[in-house]
């Protein structure tokens, strides 16, 4: 059956985190369900809906940021109790808004993530998780990369408990107590976990992860192993997941899965009857959705999905029809409501205009005064500056609560701006003078109209590290403008990952000097994305990386006074060559460098090119032909007479055109990577070959793989 769900938006709140609205438990089965929601001033608010109008059960003064809330509660009873995270504080309310609970948990860092069962309270800062029991402290753990998430399987049905955390080095962490039971790696870093169908599946095990790369999967966590039971690739694109909930919205008696978005896209997938999740339903809002839940809000008897978005907007997808089938004595009540309704819109409208003429002149007033102080308008953004594994290329995703008006990008290092199909702001580009003030790229969107969310691609080039800048002015008087910062590291394509092949040939890079560990861990994270800010723990660490451009590989291995780098690429270690140096001269350390390279790693790696290459310069030949067998397309009347391969070029010219579009910058990017390979190789036997730079350009141009190998042989 075809699900058609219509949109009603009830009412905003301030700004909201993820994880931070709940529906509390109906009084009777498909009776209308208060909504809690807590937000960024510190305010809890519970409603419902009363004909059609949000009516407040009860709202808190504000405070500190809410940061998670969920629904907790006596183990087997209705969970209807309240419980806040905000700072390093839990709260907890009645479902009428009474205050019962206030702890303080004297965590250095402030809570991100939390779940409760029963008298068991699970917590997460950036780096520590706590379990208390009854408020009493009794497990502690510090986890090697920041967390995102925790959950605990259900306690009354698998009968001991189960924590499990979300790490950003894309692994789930299993604890017993204070200990690693077992560790899991997933295919992105995981942002959310949820139990499956609510209560842990058939088996009370299995849990549901979502990534910040958009994809999703189901995990039986068993006491000796984990199961993978299946996982959705995120084939379309789509954003990162930020929540997860389960309801039979379709009606079928078999629970739903609900899934909510980073680029504001709500997500339905059923189960066939080999237990695989099908979409069923997807409809995109404005702004990314940081809550979602099942259940009936509207009206008696009509399931809904209700989101929270990021800037504060309940919103539901109900099942209630919008045209209403209407009988002889019906239309009249009908007319009658939707009169009601406009006048008391209209009279909101009115007071609100009233009440922003009233605040423009108080603002006027304050900010003309002699003792005033800086009047200028805050507001909120939430940013996202992702590496891409399919595309070697970053995401930046802006996201303001109110409207863009425009954003300036600014960066120090050479880099490419990528076309992005969801974007429709307009792009101005201006000239800038990298030789004078280090300015290679000043680029200009203009947002058009309720624009809150904005996505860029950019692609930069290993060896160039700097800062990229963007300036985001919101469509608010006065004008004011916020600066954000992300670091291009000097190896910015590698991404963490959990194992290398080690049969490739390797070179090495060694340092030996008078450095701590913490000050070589500073150094490698200043190198290279998604390492931990914080050393681990012990006494030497090792980290995988992966170039996800090229595939070449990445170990480094690093202690007090020693570091050694391994890579099947010698232009990566090159790289960490000089940046190390530089790193070192400028905190006045000497370091002792010693590299092995090795000669067969420079063949792997131009045939690790290769098929990059060989696809480029074939796609340039065959656009090339696209206009000529067009013309005699047209002269002959049809295609029947042209070989196959001539066909499917026609057949493909529209695809084929537009991926031409962005060719040159791939082509520049692979002669560029060859080009260092070859003066890198050379560069560690202490010869200069950049004189024969334009000889190897000449022989890119008329490429053949084996007279590629033969002049990097007898150079």
């Amino acid at each position: 059956m075809d699900l058609n769900l219509n949109r009603a938006d009830y009412l905003q709140v301030g700004v909201t985190s993820q994880k931070t609205m709940q529906l509390l438990p109906a009084s009777r089965y498909r009776a209308t369900q208060k909504v809690v929601v807590g937000d960024h001033d510190g305010v809890v608010m519970c409603f419902g809906m009363k004909k059609g109008e949000a009516v407040t059960v009860f709202k808190t003064l504000p405070g500190q940021k809410i940061a998670r809330l969920e629904l907790g509660g006596v183990l087997n009873t209705p969970q209807e109790k309240i419980f806040i995270a905000a700072g390093s504080e839990i709260r907890g309310f009645t479902k009428r808004g009474k205050q019962f609970l206030s702890f303080e948990t004297n965590l250095t860092e402030s809570i991100k993530a939390m779940h409760i069962s029963g008298s068991d309270l699970f917590l997460s800062a950036s780096y520590i998780y706590n379990h208390y029991c009854d408020c009493k402290d009794q497990h502690y753990y510090l986890s090697g990369d920041k967390i995102n998430d925790v959950i605990c399987l259900p306690v009354e049905r698998v009968l001991r408990d189960v924590p499990v955390l979300a790490c950003q080095d894309r692994v789930l962490r299993v604890l017993q107590g204070s200990d690693v039971m077992y560790e899991i790696e997933v295919p992105g870093p995981p942002t959310v976990l949820a139990l499956h169908n609510g209560n842990g599946g058939d088996s009370g095990e299995d849990l549901l992860f979502g990534t910040s790369d958009g994809k999703l999967g189901l995990i039986q966590i068993t006491t000796s192993k984990p199961i993978h039971k299946w996982e959705i690739r995120n084939e379309k694109k789509r954003g990162g997941i930020l929540c997860i909930d389960s309801f039979d919205i379709v009606g079928d008696g078999v629970k739903d899965l609900l899934v909510g978005r980073d680029d504001g896209m709500v997500e339905v997938y059923s189960f066939d009857n080999a237990n695989e999740p099908v979409l069923r339903f997807d409809q995109t809002l404005s702004e990314s959705v940081t809550s979602i839940q099942g259940g009936c809000v509207g009206k008696d008897g009509y399931d809904e999905i209700v989101v929270s978005t990021y800037s504060g907007w309940v919103t539901g997808l109900t099942t209630e029809p919008i045209h209403k089938e209407s009988g002889p004595g019906e239309e009249l009540k009908i007319n009658q409501e939707m009169q009601n309704k406009i006048s008391s819109l209209r009279s909101e409208l009115e007071h609100l205009q009233y009440k922003v003429l009233q605040e423009r002149e108080k603002y006027q007033q304050s900010s003309q005064s002699s003792k005033a102080k800086s009047a200028v308008p805050s507001f909120s953004v939430n940013d996202k500056f992702t590496l891409n594994k399919d595309d070697a290329s970053y995401s930046l995703i802006l996201e303001v609560q109110t409207a863009i008006d425009n954003v300036l990008i600014q960066s120090d290092v050479p880099i490419d701006l990528l076309d992005v199909d969801k974007n429709s702001a307009v792009v101005s580009f201006s000239s800038c003078d990298s030789e004078s003030n280090d300015n290679f790229l000043l680029a200009t969107y203009r947002c058009q109209a309720n624009t809150t969310r904005l996505e860029l691609k950019i692609r930069s080039i290993e060896g160039q590290y700097g800062t990229l800048q963007a300036y985001v002015t919101p469509r608010i008087q006065p004008k004011t403008c916020q600066v954000r910062q992300y670091l291009i590291k000097p190896l910015s394509l590698h991404q963490r990952t959990h194992f290398i092949d080690h049969d490739r040939p390797m070179n090495t890079l060694t340092l030996t000097g008078q450095f701590s560990f913490a000050e070589l861990h500073s150094w490698v994270v200043f190198c290279l994305p998604e390492v931990p800010e914080k050393p681990p723990a012990g006494e030497c660490v090792t980290f995988y990386f992966q170039n996800t451009f090229l595939d070449t590989q990445l170990e480094s291995t690093y202690r007090k006074g020693e570091g050694v780098f391994k890579s099947d690429n010698i232009s990566t270690i090159s790289i960490l060559k000089d940046v190390l140096s530089k790193e070192a001269t400028k905190r006045k350390i000497n370091l002792n460098i010693l590299y092995e390279i090795n000669e067969v790693s420079v063949k792997h790696t131009l045939k690790l090119i290769h098929p990059k290459l060989e696809y480029q310069l074939l796609l340039a030949k065959k656009v090339q032909l696209i206009d000529a067998l067009k013309e005699l397309q047209v002269h002959e009347g049809n295609t029947n007479f042209l070989i196959p391969e001539y066909r499917c070029i026609l057949e493909e010219a529209d695809h084929l055109q537009e991926e031409y579009k962005k060719q040159p910058a791939h082509l520049e990017r692979l002669y560029g990577m060859i080009t260092d390979l070859f003066i890198d190789k050379f560069k560690f036997k202490g010869t200069n070959v950049k004189t024969k730079v334009p000889l190897l350009l000449e022989i890119l141009d008329s490429y053949d793989q084996n007279a590629l190998i033969a002049f990097f042989d007898a150079a």
